[in-house]
């Protein structure tokens, strides 16, 4: 089997940054329904971690990473440099996605194979989602999905989910925190 556009793990477990819009993770997970599956893709601003992106369909393809990445794209400042980490999955992998990342000149990382904690901030997300808010809800469709990722991200975690590696704050507070201290 062919390892088309893998790429170094430029992140090397690094889940720091010292500016916003420096380095990004990006996954994909399941939501199960009650005819299958839906599928969710995120991106999270390692800074912050805010999550800056995400899309949620039925199927796993390319167009929803892409859909995750645009969203991110259109909210935030992309400057040549960005590192964009994720795992090998296919989707990561495709010759569209990866030339997207080279024509906003994004610096693809991937995690090593079948190495999870290459892109641990990226699943302890996953994890608290699940926990905190997917398992408590009965989602049976895909409107039912979206309304509980769009109320937990949207309404919850970037404005209010406080973050010990945050000194407490919330993504939102802290990026505000930031802009304050940069000006």
């Amino acid at each position: 089997m062919a390892h088309n556009h893998v790429s170094d793990n430029l992140l090397r477990r690094n889940f720091t940054a010292s500016r916003p819009d420096e380095k990004w993770v990006s996954d994909i997970t399941y939501i199960k329904v009650d005819k299958g599956f839906v599928y969710l893709a995120v991106v999270m601003d390692l800074f912050s971690r805010k999550i800056v992106g995400w899309s949620l369909d039925t199927t796993m393809t390319n167009q929803l990473i892409i859909d995750a990445f645009n969203m991110a794209r259109e909210s935030r400042k992309v400057e040549p440099g960005l590192i964009l980490h994720s795992d090998r999955g296919v989707q990561y992998r495709s010759g569209e996605y990866q030339a997207l990342l080279l024509s906003e000149k994004i610096r693809p990382s991937m995690s090593r194979k079948g190495n999870c904690w290459d892109n641990a901030a990226m699943e302890s997300f996953f994890a608290r989602f699940k926990v905190e808010a997917l398992y408590q809800e009965d989602v049976s469709n895909k409107q039912q999905a979206y309304s509980c990722v769009f109320e937990y991200i949207e309404m919850f975690y970037n404005s209010h989910r406080r973050h010990s590696t945050l000194g407490y704050k919330s993504p939102n507070r802290f990026e505000q925190d930031y802009l304050k201290m940069c000006a």
